[in-house]
């Protein structure tokens, strides 16, 4: 055993193959000698028990000797084994690296072969007219270029190299194609210089010209094909095509869209090729072409150019001219017209679908069709526009051309059928309705505008906005829904617009802010009742309570007052400014300032007279004599508060202040003058309108008076000239008009 352990343990370093099999054979003989042992001291076991177990022990120890000799071996095995396996893995690692990269190098020069392959065959197909093999061959080159590019071990100035020589290459079949597309696509346009209209457009012509006529060389239409793929190829083909769409867009299809009196003409010359040249047949009196007619056109010219060009890239534009330069005119402008746009929409099925059938779209290209079946929404939405337009037109218009609005004056309603519910109603209360009457009737002219002059804009504008909810009547839900809300827009415009647009004159001119006060009484007078007459008859929820212009009625009547308390302030003012000028009315013994005096009040009756003639037949009657009154209250208010602060008033000064009032007294009453049809004296009432009229009277009386019929009319507090004056005022002009004397001291005694 031991000796065996030796041989193992004497071997050197590395185990060679062979004697490692010898010794692990000579390993597993010991053992099978081993169990046999074993098994024999195991079956003897009950016969003899001191010796066996003797036997039994020295058996123990040569099994853990075994063992022991197992275990040395086992670990030297694993041990050079180990080893073996690290020094083969680091080798094997080191010749597939070496494989590896071998295996890149033969790709990089399997790929630098493509690209001279593909370099010499589009040298040799370039001059021989073959732009789609030149084509496909560049792009071979470009591709080997780019799998190059993807190894970090490629040298760069290699690289370089190709690139330069692609791209060079790739700008030499450019200018190939490009030069072909030129010889065969030839445009004959106008000058920059003239100016774009009917005339030069017929100048236009477009020539899809023949090639050159060498033996075997292509035909044009086969040549085309072939520029074209190129071009796709090589990545140019839509910019190309966009250019030559633009054009063609702009002098053949855009003018044929515009002008009825335009058509194309085709004509092909053996020398010169396809000729698309316009021509102008007769002059149309249609403003614009039909659907139809356009179409028509169209269809002629896309397909002349079907075998020749592409037409999804002109689409986009051409759909685009056709809708805003035809068939947005074509859209009725009254909804009974709408069942006839039906066959507007059926020629634009049938333009598409030849435009399908040629291949000049793609199936599902129906933006002209959308458009065509959506004539609901674009009829009211054009409508709508219309409207507004209109509307906006007639507000920024002269305010000052007027019509006469009477008291009899009624809206021109239109006639519309009672719903079935509420004659019903109506039927069945009527017995009712006779019981209940009142005996006592309101007048005829109740309720009623007062006479006056509006703008005949403004009457126009009304009669824009009754025609428009009448077109709300009987239409569909959005329709009806979308025009009321149209008509609420032109009164909310006018509400912003006019004050804004006419400001300076509304200040400026007390004619047209007179005007403008009626325009907005006239309105909101109607705004009463205009959604009350309609709203029974539009489609819900309209008819359910929110067809109402009531809540506008509070804003116009204020923007109206508004404007007329403006003017009313500018002529208040002017006056104040007039009276200014009088020096206070004191010290008029001085010629000069009794002249600057009378000067003031004169220009004040001026003002007043020049105020009434402008506003006599504009405003209502109750307006103009408040208005009148409140401006010559205005004057002689400021009057009396200029003498009353006067401390000495001569007699002289007294006579003449007395002049000057008792002009006004005379004159004044005189600007009462409105043009009405009765024979009402309105001056007689001029007193009702001016608050200190009364008191100026008083004052003018006074001025002449002696003490006594002062007193007199003082009546201890309780005569008409207690009524106007308090105690201390009237004290303070007596002794301003009377020097101080005993009767003065008993006259002042006696007013308190």
């Amino acid at each position: 055993m031991a000796s065996f352990v030796t041989e193992v343990l004497a071997s050197s370093g590395k185990l060679e193959k062979e004697d490692l099999s010898s010794k692990i054979s000579k390993m597993s003989r010991k053992v099978e000698d081993t169990k046999e042992e074993v098994c024999d001291m195991i079956n003897k076991r009950y016969a003899e028990f001191l010796p066996s177990l003797q036997g039994s022990e020295k058996l123990m120890s040569q099994i853990g000797e075994v063992s022991r000799e197992m275990d040395t071996l086992k670990n030297c095995i694993e041990t050079e084994v180990q080893q073996n396996i690290h020094v083969a893995v680091a080798d094997y690692t080191k010749l597939k690296q070496q494989l590896e990269k071998n295996a890149i190098i033969i790709k990089m020069l399997g790929h630098l072969q493509e690209f001279h392959n593909a370099m010499t065959e589009f040298a040799k197909a370039l001059p021989d007219n073959k732009y789609v093999d030149a084509a496909k061959h560049l792009e071979l080159a470009r591709a080997s270029v780019n799998s190059l590019k993807e190894w970090k071990t490629s040298q760069l100035p290699l690289l370089s190299a190709l690139n330069s020589e692609l791209t060079v290459q790739r700008e030499n079949l450019i200018y190939h194609l490009g030069d072909r597309w030129k010889g065969l696509v030839i445009w004959r346009l106008p000058s920059t210089k003239e100016p774009a209209g009917l005339q030069s457009f017929l100048k236009v012509e477009l020539n899809l010209a023949h090639s050159g006529s060498k033996d075997g060389e292509q035909k044009p239409s086969a040549l085309m094909c072939c520029v074209l793929q190129a071009l796709a190829i090589q990545g140019d083909l839509q910019y190309k095509i966009k250019l030559f769409s633009q054009v063609l867009l702009k002098f053949i299809l855009r003018p044929l869209v515009m002008y009825p009196s335009l058509s194309v003409t085709v004509t092909e010359q053996q020398d010169e090729g396809i000729i698309l040249a316009l021509q102008c047949l007769e002059e149309s009196q249609e403003d614009r072409c039909t659907p139809s007619q356009v179409y028509i056109k169209l269809l002629l010219v896309l397909k002349t150019l079907q075998t020749h060009l592409l037409g999804e890239l002109i689409w986009e534009d051409l759909s685009q001219c056709i809708i805003h330069e035809c068939l947005l005119y074509s859209i009725p402008t009254n909804s009974s017209q709408l069942e006839k746009y039906n066959t507007v929409i059926k020629e634009t099925e049938e333009f598409e679908k030849s435009l399908k059938e040629m291949e000049f779209l793609q199936s599902d290209s129906t933006d002209l069709l959308k458009y065509a079946r959506d004539v609901n929404c674009h009829f009211i939405t054009k409508k709508c526009k219309d409207v507004i337009v209109a509307a906006r037109k007639l507000m920024t218009s002269k305010m000052h051309n007027t019509v006469k609005i009477t008291p009899d004056y009624k809206l021109h309603l239109p006639k519309l059928d009672s719903p079935a519910s509420e004659g019903k109603v109506k039927h069945e209360t009527t017995k009712e309705e006779v019981t209940m009457e009142n005996t006592k009737q309101l007048s005829a002219w109740s309720l009623c505008l007062p006479a006056c002059r509006i703008s005949e804009s403004v009457q126009q504008l009304m009669d824009l906005a009754l025609s428009t909810l009448s077109e709300a009547v009987g239409s569909s839900t959005y329709c009806a829904l979308q025009l009321f809300f149209t008509v609420r827009n032109i009164f909310q415009l006018f509400y912003d617009v006019v004050p804004t647009y006419h400001k300076e004159n509304l200040l400026k001119f007390p004619h047209l802010a007179a005007i403008q006060h009626n325009n907005c009484m006239y309105l909101a007078h109607h705004l009463l009742t205009l959604g009350h007459h309609f709203k029974a008859h539009l489609p819900q929820p309209q008819n359910e309570g929110i067809a109402t212009f009531v809540d506008m009625v509070p804003g116009f009547r204020k923007l109206g007052a508004r404007c007329f308390l403006a003017q009313m302030n500018i002529q208040r003012a002017e006056l104040l400014e007039r009276l200014s000028t009088a020096h206070n009315f004191g010290n008029l013994d001085d010629e000069d300032h009794y002249i600057a005096a009378s000067k003031a009040v004169r220009q004040v009756i001026h003002q007043l007279k020049q105020l009434g003639t402008v506003w006599q037949d504009v405003l209502p009657v109750s307006i103009y004599c408040k208005a009148m009154g409140n401006l010559l209250n205005t004057a002689i208010t400021e009057i009396i508060a200029k003498i009353m602060a006067l401390e000495d008033i001569s007699s002289e000064d007294g006579e003449h202040l007395h002049t000057l009032c008792q002009t006004i007294i005379e004159e004044g009453p005189l600007v009462f003058t409105p043009l009405t049809e009765d024979n009402k004296n309105y001056q007689e009432e001029a007193p009702l309108y001016m608050k200190k009229w009364s008191t100026f009277k008083e004052l003018v009386i006074v001025l002449r008076a002696n003490l006594q019929e002062i007193v007199d009319r003082w009546a201890d507090g309780k005569g008409p000239l207690a009524f106007e004056f308090s105690s201390l005022e009237m004290k303070n002009l007596i002794r301003a008009l009377f020097q101080n004397t005993e009767r003065r001291a008993v006259a002042l005694t006696k007013i308190k």
